[in-house]
């Protein structure tokens, strides 16, 4: 018997309402008192004999239970398979049917509760999860037939199938198990998955994690359908996080959208096995502008692996934490160049003496010269000086003066012919 089944017949007491509809929970007597659990099983050799083949012939085997006290003890049946390999099995994988030898007319079914698969049967008279009353000192014989579907995981390989009670009626230790070969024979192994954090910082003006969620698969076969992940993410404290989630996606950066608060990456096609190598799915993550975060901040970011299809009980759950940083604004940019003065509307005020004065001697430097020099032109036009436009003022300003002597001289003419 495997740890795990022995694990679950240990507590299935207390844990028969998990593992059963809330229709068998209802319909179910509580789990018998201690005193009850006296029940035992017994498993014949299965007939033919040898390993199962996926679709091919089926095997069956006597199941007896007796009671060794003197009262009547109810017998709830629960068959647990327990596969060895990385698939979960879908309750068309495994071949079950139960038949009454020496109990009454009996109906069988198959169930997943929490992923694993199970078989049970019941009075055929009654509902699907009633018990048969084993009578004190006496015994109860089914037939039980187990064969492979045709869809039989290929990573996985042989099982174990142990009798026991979900009414917790079989005594401890008292439960009977055996092993099937499975053919052809594989070697099993599992699906590793895991995070590596590439890096964290500052990428361009926002701070980002980036990591790698990793798969891979060791053993012979390969998955028969595609593997999906779902994403997860919490941080302490009740502030809204505003997570931005993106994955590489074809060759670029792309958004995830969270559903129920849970983001989905793209699946793993059917057929992933250990010749697919390691297969990686690149993420980052900041925090958005809405953030009510204000410092770093402890992330967790865990990863449910499960079927796409069929039993789509989780496969594992991976977590990983890591640091993340609230965006940061750009600081305000400084001018590069002086910002230019406002334009006055103030009037110049009247130039004063020393003004004048300097327009004075500009124009006297300018019109002193009685032989006016050119520079690269033959239209008489003066040589820049640099002041620009100021060159015409000046030429205005000296015909003005020439002007003025020359009204000069007439009126000092007119006043010698007056005199």
């Amino acid at each position: 018997m495997s740890v795990r089944t022995a694990a679950a017949i240990a507590v299935v007491a207390g844990v028969v309402t998990t593992l059963l509809p809330l229709s068998a929970t209802a319909a179910s007597a509580a789990p018998a008192a201690d005193d009850h659990a006296v029940l035992r099983t017994e498993m014949g050799a299965p007939v033919p004999s040898g390993p199962l083949t996926r679709g091919g012939a089926t095997e069956t085997f006597d199941l007896t239970v007796k009671n060794p006290t003197g009262k009547a003890v109810e017998y709830k049946p629960w068959m647990l398979l327990d596969p060895k390999g990385p698939s979960l099995l879908d309750e068309n994988d495994v071949v079950f049917k139960v038949e009454a030898v020496d109990a009454p007319a009996t109906k069988s079914s198959i169930g997943q509760q929490d992923g694993g698969w199970q078989g049970t049967f019941s009075p055929s008279a009654k509902d699907a999860y009633a018990g048969f009353d084993i009578p004190a000192n006496g015994k109860m014989t089914w037939k039980v037939t187990i064969g492979l579907g045709a869809n039989y995981p290929t990573n996985n390989g042989d099982f174990n199938l142990t009798a026991t009670s979900h009414n917790n009626s079989v005594a401890p230790g008292g439960s009977d198990s055996h092993l099937f070969k499975v053919d052809p024979q594989t070697k099993t192994g599992e699906l590793k998955t895991w995070f590596k954090q590439v890096s964290s910082g500052k990428d361009g003006q926002e701070q980002r994690a980036y990591l790698d969620l990793n798969y891979q698969a060791t053993g012979d076969g390969t998955f028969g359908t595609a593997l999906a992940t779902e994403l997860s993410l919490s941080h302490p404290g009740e502030q809204d996080a505003d997570f931005r989630l993106q994955a590489m996606i074809d060759g670029r950066w792309q958004d995830l959208e969270a559903k129920d608060s849970r983001y989905e990456l793209p699946r793993i096609a059917k057929g992933f096995g250990a010749a697919s190598g390691v297969h990686t799915q690149p993420l980052r993550l900041s925090l958005g502008k809405n953030t009510k975060l204000t410092k770093r901040t402890t992330i967790t970011m865990e990863a449910e692996v499960r079927q796409a299809e069929g039993n789509t009980w989780p496969l594992m759950t991976v977590p990983v934490k890591f640091p993340l940083v609230p965006i940061t604004e750009p600081a305000p940019t400084e001018p590069t160049t002086n910002p230019t003065t406002p334009t006055t509307t103030t009037p110049s005020p009247t130039p004063s003496a020393t003004s004048s004065s300097t327009v004075q001697q500009a124009v006297a430097t300018t019109t002193g010269n009685s032989n006016v020099t050119t520079t690269g032109s033959s239209t008489g036009s003066l040589a820049a000086t640099g002041a620009g436009s100021s060159t015409g003022l000046y030429a205005g300003l000296a015909a003005a003066l020439v002007a003025l002597g020359a009204a000069a001289a007439w009126l000092g003419r007119r006043r010698r012919t007056n005199a």
